[in-house]
Formats: C-alpha cells, sequence, structure tokens
C-alpha cells in the first residue's frame, strides 16, 4: 500500500469566493501554501499528495511548476477532490464544466484518481428524488473522469444528502462509481468503517484514513478508529493503491502529518 496526505490541513478547508456567484467557479480550497504543504509532506515521509481542485486550478497556467514541485519533493500527484450540488437542474452545465477543466488538468500532471463529493441539502429539507439527481450526476462525473483516464470514486461527507449508512447505502445502490471512504466522516455519520470497507470491498480504489474522538477529526492513533483491522481488510482485498491521510485542520499541519506517519509505521507496519 502507497501512503498519501491531503494538502488541506494547511490553511484549512475554505472554498473560492468567486463562487458565490458563478457556479462554474466553486471550487474547494485551502488557503495555505502548496508549496509548503508539499515540502513538509515530504520530509514527513509519505509519497503522494492529493489537492483540493481550487488549489490545482492556481497552477493550470503553471505546469511546469507544478511538475517541479513535485519532482524537488519526490513525490506523486495522487489525486485531486472535486464536487457540486448535483440535485439542481439549471447549474448542472456549469458543475459538468469545472469538473472536466479540474480533471484534464489533473490528468495532464499525472493524477491517478478524481474524488468527487457532492449532494446538497436543500433549506426546505432532503426530497427522495435529490438522491436520484445526485446519482445520475455522480455517473457523469465518473464517466468525465473516465475520459481523462482516472479513476472516479465518491466521498460520502458530513453535511451532505449521505452522511448515514442508510444515505450512503442508498446512493451506492443508484449509481455505478467506486466508494473512497473517509474512515471519520463515515463514523461522525453514525456508520463503522470497517463494516463498510467490508460491504463495498469490490468497489474501493482508494482510501481515506483519519481518526475520530467526540466529535474532533485527529491524526492517526490519537482517536478510537480502528485502523488495524481496516488494514487487515485492505491487505485480504490485496489493496495495493494508496491510503491518503486526510486531516482537515491542525494547529501545527506538518507536526499532525508526522504524528500519523509514525503511527503507520510503527502500529500499522505501513511504511
Amino acid at each position: 500500500m502507497l501512503l498519501g496526505y491531503q494538502t488541506n490541513t494547511w490553511g484549512g478547508v475554505i472554498g473560492h469566493p468567486a463562487g458565490v456567484t458563478s457556479v462554474k467557479d466553486l471550487y474547494y480550497l485551502a488557503g495555505g501554501s502548496t508549496e509548503q504543504a508539499a515540502h513538509d509532506i515530504s520530509e514527513a515521509g509519505y509519497k503522494g499528495i492529493e489537492l483540493f481542485d481550487g488549489n490545482l486550478m492556481q497552477y493550470e497556467d503553471k505546469l511546469q511548476e507544478f511538475q517541479d514541485l513535485l519532482f524537488e519533493n519526490d513525490l506523486k500527484l495522487i489525486g485531486v477532490y472535486t464536487g457540486g450540488n448535483f440535485i439542481y437542474k439549471d447549474i448542472l452545465e456549469d458543475e459538468f464544466s469545472k469538473i472536466e477543466k479540474v480533471a484534464k488538468l489533473a490528468s495532464q500532471l499525472g493524477a491517478e484518481h478524481l474524488v468527487i463529493g457532492g449532494g446538497a441539502v436543500r433549506s426546505g429539507g432532503i426530497r427522495e428524488s435529490d438522491y436520484e439527481a445526485l446519482a445520475r450526476g455522480l455517473d457523469q462525473a465518473a464517466s468525465i473522469a473516465q475520459k481523462y483516464n482516472l479513476i472516479p470514486s465518491y466521498h460520502p461527507h458530513l453535511g451532505t444528502i449521505c452522511e448515514t449508512p442508510e444515505q450512503l447505502d442508498k446512493i451506492m445502490g443508484l449509481t455505478s462509481i467506486n466508494l473512497c471512504p473517509d474512515t471519520a466522516h463515515i463514523e461522525a455519520g453514525g456508520g463503522d468503517p470497517v463494516e463498510v470497507i467490508r460491504q463495498y470491498k469490490d468497489r474501493i480504489k482508494y482510501v481515506h484514513f483519519k481518526d475520530y474522538s467526540s466529535g474532533s477529526f485527529l491524526p492517526l492513533g490519537a482517536g478510537h478508529q480502528n485502523f488495524s483491522e481496516m488494514v487487515s481488510l485492505l491487505r485480504d482485498m490485496n489493496y495495493n493503491g494508496w491510503i491518503t491521510i486526510e486531516l482537515d485542520s491542525y494547529e501545527d499541519p506538518k507536526a499532525g502529518a508526522v504524528i500519523s506517519k509514525r503511527y503507520l509505521a510503527e502500529t500499522l507496519n505501513l511504511m
């Protein structure tokens, strides 16, 4: 198994302000320095990085600069995280235009994965038809990813219509997209990440690890998630892909990465 790290800890999870008035510019964004993140992640011993789509698009006209950044830090671009509302018919064209732009650039820069979040919650509550709309959107987003030779996966997330185990099962039954289990989001939504990995083992091509306890996302080993059992299941599946550690915020991002890497090496025997 290969070990990577998300750059969003450097600056935290925000969004591109242009997205308030322009759906085609509605990117995820981490507010910190991608260059510093890459340097720190490499020094912590990881071999790859995942970026938010908005941070990747900052290099749209600076491809060589980004490739040099990866080379200098001996890193690979694992994947890019993007997404959409997917339930509002009138904005779908702009959402898919954005996703295609991201997928094309990610492919040019050697990424393997396109991670897709989404499924907006309406102010008036969830409609049953929203699940079908999300599933159609995910299938279309998956087709865009595959067009650029990227592996598409859906990432369930708090704050969407796919928080709980029942909601996840509903979505997975309506779409053919792969699943990227985020272990902490699954637990925070009331699920068991071990059981989710077991249930959807045939649809898992990429994995996000982060620890969780008392409502907080934490470095690996600082919470109570059963990573030993998860890794055992992944080994039984002959999974040899990337495990990306994600920590939405931490006072000292590099220290958080180091803590998780030490846990991976010393407790899980993942180097």
